[in-house]
């Protein structure tokens, strides 16, 4: 018992997933942090580009 003891302490395996697991989450949130500080912009620019084309005369003549 004590001889697995000692060999599940020096076993670093799963250390590497943990890492990955970090890693991963560190980049999400990363993500959702930049989505989330442009996503205000960006529904402002369409609405503004929607009264834009609204407004916009888009008449034409031809052969005239």
């Amino acid at each position: 018992m004590f001889n697995f003891i000692r060999r599940f302490h020096r076993d670093e395996s799963g250390a590497v997933t943990v890492d990955w697991v970090v890693l991963t989450a560190a980049v999400v949130g990363l993500a959702v942090a930049a989505f989330a500080s442009v996503e205000t912009s960006i529904a402002d620019l369409v609405a503004d580009i929607v009264a834009a084309l609204t407004a916009a005369d888009a008449t034409t003549t031809i052969g005239s």
